[in-house]
């Protein structure tokens, strides 16, 4: 409804726009600047509205709004009256700065505000008083002047008791002066700074005096030992102890409670001090190792890193920091491929990381083992481009520049090893400038810290964790604070503090429980477990110093990143060396050709079969068992076939494809030698069974049925169906890969080939083959022994069996010698393919040539083209020069000459022998061929026939 009646205000022509005085119309009011450093809102209209207007309708509401710490003087609100006026035009209204609110309040104290109301703007003025028992400390004045106030925030401060009149409490600290972390460096200069700041206050423990006795445990818990027992059973008694490194905390930690001693550590890290039951009594500035991890793992999830390794140094500190990490990574679904340790020596674990190809690392281990670490990283090359180290971000800033006569490094060769390596590091020092619970910023109490300082603090050991040495004191100061009563009037007396009272023990442990309070180091907060809570600070190597990268907040999972990071070759590097598959294909130019010759093989075996079916009426084509040959034919035509599925693979067909063309392999070669070589086998056994044994098989060669030949290809037949159908019932052709050895590419990226060669295959391929070319082998060498046993035959029922045992000569030397070939050059698949396919080819082209070329020689050059019958009718008999069709034939007459002579003679009961031979008869001239061992005798006789009446 708003816009609708502003539509004809917006079609009206603009007048001078930003006029402050208001244009009294009957129409609206004419639309009013913003002030200076704030802005109007328009309800209900969007910015480009607003810039096509002049005017705004009468009851029409505007909000003024101010940018930054500035708040709006005057009216907020401002309506359009019936007469085109805005309200309360005669105020103006402003966007001024505001001061602090923090100085409207005082602790123990009250604050007086003059010269300006709530809240305080520009003039204002705050003077601050404090409670009966506390005095001021800082300007008892402030003035507001463009949002800022003239002086500090002051504190009221208990009065406390002269010096000479407190009480002593002592605290018991070993520090690590050298050894593995030489934290004490810094750390122990911070807690004398802490104790001063502390002693110094009105208003924390006023009738006691913190004071330190203190031993160089040099990270040793062999020394440690040692100073723990000096600190225990020395007087004076020690409220609390204070070690440094965690393998010295362990040791105190577990010793302490037998004493009822709190114990406060400032640098310790290790994940295994937080078990409550095994150290009850433990608190910790330096947060826990375990906190870095879950950094670790959202930078690995951020680069995209599914595997990494690590090298750590076998301490307990490391291994169980290792052991949470190994969970964690788990649980993000990546792997820790590769896990090394060392005690002292890491040469070697740094070799095994090479070996492996490790590239994402993370480094567990101290000082003065990293740069032995670095030193062998560098001999091997394990930087650069290609890696990324995680390391502890306690270390020194120039740590691999310090000079270290136990490696053999220069500082250069140190300096390009650590480059672009990402540190991991517990926030230490509050980065926002706020005044912390001793009135200090953050970056005023590392100046004074610096001046305390005898060397830079880049070369001073512990410097980054001093903050939490510093914040260790106040902790312990406000819990004896605390527990005291606030003041020594209340609560228990702290000088009755001994190793046998366990309940100030048990209220001082209450306290540091309960802690809460700003420090130098952030906010400071225990978990359950007596561990330290913060942020995560990430930093990297940029050219030799270290750079800040980004943050991370474990509780709420919160990366805060500046984007700054800078890698060796320009991006973040791959988890490992990528491995590009690459399947080595068949060469297009050999298959190509090979199926060229097997396709014109196929038109000659056409040719063949087509000439053997046409001719089928010819004698001497009958006389060669032509349907033999008709198979002979078929099965070369589907031998050359299978030379296509052959030569196909993922070149030309999909995976799903595959077995399909795996089965129609096996099925076209398997038929095709069953018809092709089981037609010729057969020839040869027949004639070798009928016409190599005269005596015993003369009955055979008279009776020789065709259907006795192709029943007996029929069970070399069926014998392969069967069998390739149960192994493709049983165990299916499919496709398998074969990998072989990693291949480096010529250029120079960060990749490698993995070569691999599809095959047809089952899971007991070498049983199934066994079988296959166990039988097939039988068949190839009787094949040959009966062609040598039958060249010398001549028969006329297979006329071309010389020409089949030539035949099968060839065809099972090609095989016998090209299946061990082809297996053994499995791996090769051009060598393979062209064995393999060749001798197919070669086989089928001889088979077909030796046993179909001569007969169309023959028939073309005699023109013996008349059939059986034809050739009966021209010549009066069937006989030819064949000495076996001659030899037939007089057998034949024989036997008919044998009985006529039975019946006209014989014995005493013939007609001859009774002399009743009748004139009357006509006489029968009879010729008797008799056959001896091939020679022929004639008998000749003649004879009358008379009737026996």
């Amino acid at each position: 409804m708003l816009l609708l009646l502003l539509v004809p205000l917006f079609l009206r022509p603009l007048g001078a726009g930003g006029a402050q005085t208001p244009n009294v119309t009957s129409e609206g009011c004419q639309i009013i600047h913003p002030p200076w450093e704030g802005g109007i809102r328009y309800r209900g209209l969007t910015r480009d509205q607003v810039k096509a207007i002049n005017f705004l309708p009468v009851d029409y509401e505007i909000e003024y709004v101010c940018r930054g710490e500035r708040e709006v003087v005057g009216p907020k609100v401002r309506k359009c009256l019936a007469n085109g006026s805005w309200t309360d035009m005669d105020t103006p209204s402003r966007c001024v700065r505001i001061c602090s609110k923090s100085y409207l309040t005082l602790e123990n104290g009250k604050v007086f505000l003059t010269g300006g109301d709530l809240p305080a703007l520009d003039g204002a003025r705050v003077d601050f008083r404090c409670d009966p028992d506390f005095h001021l400390v800082g300007s008892s004045r402030s003035i507001c002047s463009q949002g800022q106030w003239s002086t500090p925030k002051p504190h009221c401060q208990v009065n406390r008791t002269p010096h000479s009149e407190r009480r002593a409490v002592y605290i018991g600290a070993l520090f690590p002066m050298s050894g593995g972390w030489p934290g004490g460096q810094a750390c122990q200069p911070a807690v004398e700074m802490a104790l001063e700041d502390v002693n110094s206050r009105r208003d924390i423990l006023p009738d006691y005096e913190l004071k330190l006795i203190h031993h160089d445990s040099k990270c040793d818990p062999g020394q440690a030992t040692k100073y723990l027992y000096e600190l225990l059973y020395n007087d004076p008694i020690k409220i609390i102890l204070m070690p440094g490194c965690s393998s010295v905390s362990t040791l105190v930690a577990e010793a302490a409670r037998m004493w009822n001693l709190i114990v406060l550590s400032y640098g310790s890290s290790s994940p295994a001090l937080s078990n409550r039951q095994r150290f009850p009594t433990f608190f910790r500035t330096h947060p826990s190792a375990t906190l870095h991890n879950p950094t670790r793992v959202k930078l690995f999830e951020k680069w995209g890193w599914k595997k990494i390794a690590t090298i750590q140094q076998t301490t307990e500190v490391f291994t169980s920091t290792l052991d949470d990490l190994e969970e964690r990574v788990k649980e993000a679904g990546i792997e820790i491929t590769f896990r090394q340790s060392f005690f002292s020596d890491p040469a070697v674990p740094v070799k095994n990381l090479k070996r492996q190809d490790a590239r994402i690392i993370v480094g567990l281990f101290y000082e003065t083992e990293a740069r032995k670490v670095f030193c062998e990283v560098y001999k091997e090359r394990l930087f650069g481009k290609k890696y990324v180290w995680f390391l502890i971000g306690w270390y020194a800033d120039n740590w691999f520049k310090t000079y270290d006569p136990s490696i053999n490094c220069t500082v250069e060769e140190m300096t390009e090893a650590v480059e672009g390596h990402i540190t991991t590091e517990i926030v230490m020092l509050n980065p926002a400038n706020t005044r912390s619970i001793s009135n200090m910023t953050s970056q005023e109490f590392v100046e004074k810290l610096t001046k305390r300082l005898k060397r830079h603090p880049e070369e001073t050991g512990g410097f980054q964790e001093a903050p939490l040495a510093y914040d260790a004191i106040w902790a312990l100061a406000l819990a004896l604070n605390k527990t005291s009563g606030g003041g020594g009037r209340s609560g228990v007396r702290l000088e009755d503090f001994n190793y046998n009272n366990q309940t100030i023990t048990d209220q001082i442990y209450r306290a540091m429980n309960s802690s809460s309070f700003e420090g130098v180091s952030g906010h400071v907060v225990f978990d359950a477990s007596g561990s330290r809570m913060a942020w995560t600070l990430i930093e990297q190597l940029q050219g030799g110093s270290y750079k800040k990268i980004g943050y991370y907040d474990s509780t709420k999972d919160d990366l805060s990143w500046s984007k700054t990071d800078k890698w060796i070759g320009g991006s973040p590097p791959a988890d490992q060396t990528l491995v590009i598959k690459t399947f080595r294909f068949l060469s297009q130019k050999l298959f190509i050709s090979v199926s060229v010759l097997s396709s014109l093989g196929i038109v000659l075996a056409v040719v063949c079969l087509s000439f053997n079916i046409y001719n089928s009426h010819v004698r001497y084509i009958q006389n060669s068992q032509p349907n033999l040959n008709n198979l002979t034919a078929v099965g070369c035509s589907l031998a050359l076939a299978a030379v296509f599925p052959l030569g196909l693979d993922g070149y030309h067909i999909g995976r799903s494809q595959f077995p399909f063309v795996c089965q129609a392999r096996l099925w076209l070669l398997g038929l095709g030698f069953s018809l092709g070589y089981g037609s010729m086998f057969t020839k040869i056994w027949w004639v070798h069974t009928v016409f190599t044994k005269k005596e015993e098989k003369k009955e055979w060669r008279k009776t020789l049925e065709p259907w006795k030949l192709y029943t007996t290809v029929g069970l070399l037949v069926g014998m392969d169906i069967l069998t390739l159908a149960i192994w493709q019932i049983v165990d299916p052709l499919h496709r398998t890969i074969e990998t072989f050895a990693k291949e480096e590419p010529k250029e120079d990226i960060d990749v490698s080939i993995l070569p691999q060669l599809e095959h047809c295959s089952s899971k007991k391929m070498n049983t199934w083959l066994g079988i296959f070319y166990g039988y097939k082998g039988l068949l190839l060498l009787l094949g040959i022994f009966l062609a040598y046993e039958t060249k010398s035959v001549s028969t006329e029922k297979i006329n071309d069996h010389r020409a089949v045992g030539m035949a099968i000569y060839n065809v099972a030397v090609l095989c016998l010698i090209t299946a061990p070939v082809t297996m053994i050059l499995s791996s090769q698949q051009d060598a393979a393919f062209a064995f393999a396919s060749l001798a197919i080819v070669f086989s089928s082209y001889i088979t077909l040539v030796v046993l179909f070329v001569p007969k169309m020689r023959r028939l073309i050059t005699r023109g013996e083209w008349q059939s059986e019958a034809q050739d009966t009718m021209k010549t009066g008999s069937s006989t030819n020069n064949n000495e076996e069709e001659k030899s037939r034939l007089l057998e034949k007459e024989n036997r008919e000459l044998e009985k006529i002579i039975a019946e006209v003679g014989g014995d005493n009961q013939g007609p001859l022998s009774k002399g009743r031979l009748s004139v009357a008869e006509p006489q029968v001239q009879v010729q008797v061929l008799v056959i001896y061992g091939g020679s022929q005798k004639a008998c000749r006789g003649t004879g009358e026939r008379k009737g026996k009446g």
